[in-house]
């Protein structure tokens, strides 16, 4: 059984990706009912067994030391400038591709890109195969532009960032990559920032 969270963060998903006309939604969870198609994959254990057979330590994963500060928006979304990180390696054509280990430049993305100058490297590839076909499923240029056309949004930043997510190295994730995020994300003075990892 999928959880009211869940469905309520797919609900938005698919809002954000369909070219919505209007923002307009009712949860009915009473009369929905959901089947998930085959269990999820069981990547932590995966993982744990792979390093097991390289003969490596077991693999340390990131668990956080604080919990994440929420905050109350101090304004409605209508009057609101929002950003965008994607961590789906997406880039722009003419821009350098990531490189597929441990990359932890940026790609700073015009909000005005057209689609089909999309770009993604990864190096999980298995990931990118509906990126590929429909960029927008990580990279939701054209619905977060519609939404800023009616008004929904108030302001989309100039620029959105990309990174690649696929980086194994936590000390390089924290003392590489996150000041890069953060001193990009400043530059533009958001009021919110839409996290699409892959």
């Amino acid at each position: 059984m999928v959880s009211q969270s869940q469905v309520e963060s797919s609900c938005l998903s698919k809002i954000f990706l369909t070219r919505p006309k209007a923002i307009a939604v009712n949860f009915v969870f009473e009369l929905m009912t959901f089947v998930m198609p085959e269990p999820h994959s069981k990547y932590i254990e995966k993982t744990k067994q792979d390093y097991a057979k390289l003969g490596y330590e077991p693999y340390q994963w990131f668990q956080a030391e604080d919990l994440p500060a929420f905050a109350h928006l101090q304004k409605p979304l209508s009057e609101s400038k929002l950003g965008l990180i994607s961590t789906a390696g997406t880039y722009v054509k003419g821009q350098k591709a990531f490189f597929t280990k441990d990359d932890t430049s940026i790609r700073r993305i015009s909000s005005c890109t057209s689609v089909d100058e999309i770009r993604f490297a990864h190096i999980m590839q298995n990931y990118l195969v509906e990126a590929r076909k429909d960029p927008c499923t990580v990279f939701p240029l054209e619905a977060l532009k519609i939404l800023e056309d009616e008004g929904v949004i108030g302001e989309l930043a100039p620029e959105f960032l990309s990174c690649m997510g696929g980086i194994y190295s936590r000390s390089r994730v924290r003392d590489e990559l996150i000041p890069r995020l953060e001193s990009a994300v400043s530059d533009q003075q958001l009021d919110l920032l839409f996290l699409i990892p892959l």
